[in-house]
């Protein structure tokens, strides 16, 4: 246990000072609103009892944690239907005292610190800004400066399922040709390094001469076996060295620019970020948030660094006077489709709904793209697994064979 400072509000609104017992700081504020008494702030005694408390028993990694795409969208989701029949503070009150998990419910008493201290929400959530993003934040602020709050936080839910939905598709895309690729690789070090040195030793042993095929597999068996480890090391190496060599954003602009012009994933990576610009500014438009104050906060939030640079550089043409469909078709990196629809929104006023349906028929032509990637790419990786396996197993047939030839003969 230990000693924990706080200063509430009792019922009467007044301020009261003291100190309460507890393991936790969730639990001392838990035994405050017990005693009627509404926390403001709620500080672990420096003097406290050693190796009690939340800071004590909880291990280091956790003191980063933050709350997760799921985690959060619960949140906004939850947060949305409160606050249209109770007061912000008690809604965050009532979302982090069921919160289940302790992280959750750690950061979520600190917004709600926040707010009845008199900060803005969107201000307190600017306190945890790994779990409350920059994007995330302008829209809340935007919500509280327009009075429409319950909407805003609506459509942020539906942005998030929205974007965790597409992430989600992707990573299917992608794990079951990683896990065959993986289960593959792992059955041919294992015939390379164990079976057919096993196998072959045998027919060594008969002074027979082996066939060129076979003594090519050993060879490379022999190569693994011997250099193994340091072709491990050689390859953690060139990983953490290419790590360093990314920190550098000259390096970096190389190696996504490199990306973008791959055949599949420059494709996937475009529409991926096309989709994804035209759904957030389509929802801040409606939300009556300032374009060029999207547009600067997505791009910034772009983790490739040349999709990054051509949406910041439609920020500077927008500022300058320009149109945001012209400043995309000078960018050179965007689907025509988003460029022709936008500039119909422009043309017509309703640049948010046009936005809305790119956004939706890029994310159509996403699936269809990956599916399609998909039902070729899983052959492929069969069909070359399975000959290099094939292989394999020929280079130990054909010395049986040749022996069995020589036998009859």
């Amino acid at each position: 246990m230990s000693a924990f400072d706080y200063l509430a509000l009792d019922a009467s609104g007044r301020e009261c000072r003291g100190d309460v017992a507890a393991a936790t700081e969730e639990q001392a504020r838990a035994l405050l609103l017990q005693r009627q008494l509404l926390p403001l702030r709620v500080q672990r005694r420096m003097d406290g009892k050693a190796g009690g408390g939340e800071d004590a028993a909880r291990p280091a990694w956790q003191w980063r944690r933050h709350l997760s795409t799921k985690e959060l969208t619960l949140f906004t989701r939850q947060l949305a239907t409160l606050i249209a029949v109770s007061p912000l503070e008690e809604a965050l009150r009532s979302i982090a005292s069921q919160a289940d998990r302790p992280h959750v419910a750690a950061t979520l008493w600190r917004v709600h610190a926040g707010v009845v201290e008199g900060r803005r929400l969107a201000d307190a959530m600017a306190i945890e800004p790994r779990s409350f993003p920059a994007l995330y934040r302008a829209m809340v602020a935007a919500g509280e400066g327009s009075g429409a709050m319950t909407e805003i936080l609506e459509r942020l839910a539906d942005l998030q399922e929205r974007q965790a939905l597409v992430r989600g598709k992707v990573m299917t895309a992608l794990a079951y040709p990683a896990m065959l690729t993986l289960t593959a690789g792992a059955i041919i070090i294992g015939l390379m390094t164990y079976v057919i040195p096993k196998v072959v030793e045998q027919f060594t042993q008969m002074g027979q001469t082996l066939p060129l095929l076979t003594r090519m597999v050993i060879g490379a068996a022999d190569f693994l076996t011997d250099h193994g480890p340091a072709l491990l090391l050689g390859i953690l190496f060139g990983a953490i060295g290419f790590g360093r060599a990314m920190r550098n954003e000259t390096v970096h602009a190389r190696v996504d620019r490199w990306l973008l012009g791959l055949p599949l994933l420059g494709r996937l990576q475009r529409d991926l970020h096309a989709a994804r610009l035209a759904r957030t500014l389509s929802t801040m438009i409606d939300n009556g948030m300032p374009l060029l104050d999207g547009l600067a906060i997505t791009g910034r939030t772009v983790r490739n660094r040349v999709l990054r640079a051509a949406t910041l550089q439609i920020v500077d043409s927008v500022r300058e006077g320009g149109s945001l469909s012209a400043a995309m078709r000078r960018g050179g990196l965007f689907p025509p489709l988003l460029v022709h629809m936008t500039a119909s929104g422009e043309t017509s006023g309703q640049l948010a709904t046009m936005l809305a349906r790119a956004a939706d028929y890029l994310e159509r032509e996403f699936d269809a793209y990956t599916s399609a990637a998909l039902s070729l790419l899983e052959p492929a990786i069969i069909i070359l697994m399975g000959g290099v396996i094939g292989t394999i197993v020929l280079s130990i047939l054909l010395p049986i064979l040749q022996l069995n030839t020589v036998a009859l003969s």
